[in-house]
């Protein structure tokens, strides 16, 4: 099982690392990745099925690899998405696209239990809401069947930036969003009025783009002043702060150094005051 001081519960009593290993943009170096980020140390692993960004049946190799040296496929956190056909690749659909929206997503996730290697996922995320509000329940609908099955043990959203659509979603369903996926920066406002629900809720909030989408923030004197005193990077830094902030961050390095800094998060912590400090540059 994943150390419980090293990861957070959801609602659903699932337990997250609190920094996972996303795998987007990968391609054909997804497996050999993968496979370096969970000998890295890595135990929770973002995915999707979608081959317009995602190689998902490497992932599944990555995670073979690994499996086979040793490593327990119960200390893992396998998280993966259903994209619906507006985000997929016309030529590279990993279902009948002709099919009930239903369907789609009971064969985009055998797809992925198969990609995977795996029967039962830890996470399955809808990777983006749908405008069609009938169309965005049957989908949503066709994810709690598949937790009813205990094909996954928890469900979440992602790419969902207005906190009415998620307010909506957590008051007309039957299973509860256990976890939103965002990109994480100035231009939506960090999600402070969405990360705030989610906390009223017991959501847990990922943040993706996390280090690439906050230069300004990566290069601020109080970052700096930061990395002094504790002798971290910048990314070490706002990483370590975001986790402290109930933050689970997606980092996608492709540096087996990088990847060893990102872990070591939970090897120091920041002070109430210096937290409040990060906060600020979140204003």
């Amino acid at each position: 099982m994943i150390a419980a001081d090293q990861a957070w519960t959801s609602n659903q009593g699932v337990a997250m690392p609190r920094i996972l290993y996303g795998t987007a943009w990968k391609k054909e170096r997804t497996a050999g990745l993968v496979e370096l980020a969970l000998a890295q140390g890595f135990r929770g692993i973002d995915t999707a099925c979608q081959p317009k960004h995602y190689d998902e049946a490497g992932v599944g190799a990555g995670l073979a690899a690994a499996l086979a040296k040793g490593l327990r496929r119960q200390d893992l956190y396998i998280q993966t998405k259903f994209t619906p056909l507006p985000g997929q690749d016309p030529q590279r659909i990993p279902y009948d696209p002709s099919a009930s929206l239903a369907r789609q997503v009971a064969q985009s996730f055998e797809r992925s239990r198969i990609n995977l290697g795996t029967d039962v996922l830890d996470g399955l995320v809808l990777h983006s809401p749908l405008a069609d509000p009938s169309g965005f329940r049957e989908v949503w609908g066709a994810m709690e069947t598949l937790f009813d099955a205990g094909g996954v043990r928890q469900l979440g959203i992602s790419n969902c930036y207005d906190p009415e659509v998620l307010r909506h979603l957590c008051e007309t369903s039957r299973i509860k969003p256990a976890l939103v996926q965002n990109r994480f920066h100035a231009a939506t406002g960090f999600d402070r009025v969405l990360r705030a629900y989610c906390r009223q809720h017991g959501i847990l909030y990922q943040s993706f783009w996390t280090l690439t989408a906050n230069p300004d923030i990566l290069a601020h004197d109080t970052v700096k002043a930061l990395m002094a005193k504790y002798r971290r990077t910048a990314a070490q830094i706002f990483f370590r702060f975001l986790s402290q902030m109930e933050i689970i961050p997606l980092t996608g390095t492709s540096s087996a150094g990088h990847m060893r800094e990102d872990l070591e998060i939970a090897d120091f912590a920041l002070a109430d005051e210096e937290c409040e400090a990060m906060g600020a540059l979140l204003n």
